[in-house]
C-alpha cells in the first residue's frame, strides 16, 4: 500500500535545536507499579503531570485528550457479554507507547494489563483512525506566505519547502522481498516528504521498496504531478535579474532540476556556486531535522516493523502526522529520545543516493540567475 499526501544536518539535529531554545535535555523514566491497570488507571490519569506525560507519551496530557476526542468516533467500542471494551483513551495511550518505543508487544501488554495481540490491534486500530479522520487536516500546506516568508528569512526567495526521503527498516516482505533492499543492504520502506520552514510536514509519499531511488519516487507522487502543473503553490512569482522564478521547493542532487525544483550544483564548484549550495542546504536543513524529530519521538521507526506490507504505510503517515500536532501544540522535543534514537538507528544507516544528471534549460537558468543574486545581493521582486 502505497500512501500519497498531496495536500499536504552539519551539526546534529539536537544541536540545531538546542541552538534554537526548542530542546531540553531529560532523561525518559519509567513508573513501577504494582499492577498495570492500578498504573494507568490510579496513576497515570490522576497523578502524573505534564512532564510525566511528555517524557512517556511525547505530549502533554491535553494535546493527548483532544487527540482522544478527534479520533473517539472511529476508536469506540461497545461493551459485550464477555468484556468490557478498552476505552478509547487505553486504545490510543497503547499506540503511543507501542510507537514510542522499541518494546515488543508483550512487554506494552504487560505495561497496560493487556494481552500482546490486543497491543496489535489498538496499533492498527489507532493508525487507521489517523488515515480516515485526522491526517488529512494537519499534513497539509496551510498559509503559503507564511512559509515563503520563512525560508526567505533563512535566505531563499519564493520557497515553498524542502524535499528528502528517508528509509524505514523493516522485515523480509514475503512477496517481492529483494526489491525492498536498499543500498545499506537492509529491507526498508521509503518515506518522502516535504516540510515547511518550521520542520512539519506539508505532504507526505510512503509506501515504495527501499530498492527503489528518490527520484522515481517522487516522478511519481501526486506531489510531482502537481508541481508540474502549478497547482500546488499559488501562481506567485519573482523575478531573479531577468528571470521569473515561481515558487519553488528544494532537493539534494537526488532530484531534478526543475524550473520548480532547486538542488545544489555539483562537481568542482567555483565561490558563487558554493554560496548558492550554502544557502540551500542551509534551508534544506530543515527536512533532515524533521527527519530526526520524527524517529527520536516515534522510535518504532528506528527498529524493523514487522506489520503487515499494507499496514507499514499507515502507521508510519501517523506518526508524520503525530509529529506535526506535537509540533503545532509546541510539544517540548527532549534530546535523550535523539540520543536513544542514535542508538537505535546505528545498524541502519541511511543509504546514500545516486545524483541525478540533467535539467530543463529553464530550470538551469533560474538556478544561474539565483547564484548571481547572491553573489551581488541584489533582491527579488
Amino acid at each position: 500500500m502505497n500512501i500519497d499526501l498531496s495536500q499536504g544536518t552539519g551539526p546534529s539535529n539536537v544541536e540545531i535545536m538546542v541552538s534554537l531554545g526548542q530542546v531540553h535535555a531529560v532523561e525518559r523514566r519509567f513508573w513501577a507499579r504494582e499492577t498495570s491497570t492500578d498504573w494507568w488507571d490510579r496513576i497515570v490519569l490522576q497523578v502524573w503531570d505534564d512532564s510525566q506525560w511528555l517524557r512517556n507519551f511525547c505530549m502533554r496530557k491535553a494535546t493527548f485528550m483532544e487527540l482522544c476526542d478527534l479520533l473517539s468516533a472511529a476508536l469506540k467500542r461497545q461493551d459485550t457479554k464477555m468484556r468490557a471494551a478498552l476505552t478509547v483513551q487505553k486504545r490510543v495511550v497503547i499506540a503511543l507507547w507501542k510507537l514510542a518505543t522499541p518494546d515488543s508487544y508483550r512487554s506494552v501488554g504487560n505495561q497496560f494489563g493487556v494481552g500482546k495481540s490486543t497491543v496489535g490491534a489498538a496499533v492498527i486500530q489507532f493508525a487507521r483512525a489517523m488515515k480516515d479522520l485526522v491526517i488529512s487536516r494537519v499534513v497539509t500546506l496551510g498559509n503559503v506566505q507564511s512559509i515563503v516568508d520563512g525560508f526567505a528569512a533563512m535566505g531563499f526567495p519564493n520557497c515553498g519547502g524542502a524535499i528528502d526521503g528517508t528509509h524505514i527498516p523493516i522485515l523480509s516482505p514475503e512477496h517481492q522481498a529483494t526489491d525492498y533492499v536498499n543500498r545499506k543492504g537492509y529491507f526498508s520502506m521509503l518515506l518522502q516528504a516535504l516540510v515547511d520552514h518550521k520542520g512539519r510536514f506539508t505532504n507526505i509519499n510512503v509506501g515504495w521498496p527501499g530498492k527503489v531511488h528518490d527520484a522515481r519516487v517522487f516522478r511519481n507522487s501526486g506531489l510531482f504531478r502537481k508541481l508540474e502543473e502549478g497547482t500546488f503553490f499559488p501562481d506567485q512569482k519573482v523575478t531573479v535579474g531577468d528571470v521569473d522564478m515561481p515558487i519553488v521547493i528544494l532537493g539534494d542532487p537526488a532530484y531534478p532540476l526543475m524550473p520548480w525544483l532547486m538542488k545544489p550544483f555539483t562537481g568542482s564548484l567555483d565561490r558563487s556556486q558554493d554560496l548558492f549550495n550554502y544557502r540551500l542546504s542551509k534551508c534544506r536543513m530543515v527536512v533532515e531535522c524533521a527527519f530526526g524529530c520524527l524517529k527520536a519521538r516515534w522510535r518504532s521507526l528506528l527498529t524493523r516493523s514487522d506489520l503487515s506490507e499494507k499496514n507499514i504505510p499507515i502507521v508510519i503517515a501517523a506518526c508524520c502526522a503525530l509529529h506535526n500536532i506535537c509540533e503545532s501544540k509546541g510539544e517540548t522535543f527532549m534530546a535523550g529520545w535523539e540520543v536513544e534514537a542514535t542508538r537505535l538507528a546505528a545498524d541502519y544507516a541511511q543509504p546514500d543516493t545516486r545524483a541525478v544528471r540533467g535539467a530543463q534549460q529553464g530550470a538551469m537558468r533560474i538556478r544561474e540567475a539565483l547564484k548571481t543574486s547572491f553573489v551581488t545581493g541584489q533582491a527579488t521582486v
